[in-house]
């Protein structure tokens, strides 16, 4: 994978990061759509990396934490944004995917 598509794509999760913290500002409505593209845009970030050792610094300061700061910020979260925050991180820096949908041993 040429490292100019990785740049771009570390770059497009920086700035969908960007543009959802910047949704949160408005304490009325939660920014749903702005936290999908951000979580789309990291996924299709770490199917594109996930056999190289070398990651975009970024990106780690965009996942890393997410929850946390989530948790943080409101006190009324939807519980999917949550979920999606915490599979998120275990994608990224553990490698799996802590929802087994589809992914179970036979016979469960």
């Amino acid at each position: 994978m040429p490292d100019a598509e990785k740049d771009a794509v570390a770059a497009e999760v920086a700035a969908r990061r960007q543009a959802f913290d910047l949704g949160l500002t408005d304490k009325r409505k939660y920014p749903m759509q702005e936290f999908r593209a951000f979580v789309q845009s990291a996924r299709r970030y770490i199917a594109m990396t996930k056999d190289d050792p070398l990651i975009h610094r970024s990106v780690v300061r965009a996942v890393s934490g997410l929850r946390e700061y989530l948790e943080g910020e409101r006190k009324r979260i939807p519980g999917d944004v949550l979920f999606e925050a915490d599979r998120l991180e275990c994608l990224f820096f553990a490698g799996y995917d802590p929802s087994f949908e589809g992914d179970e041993p036979p016979g469960l």
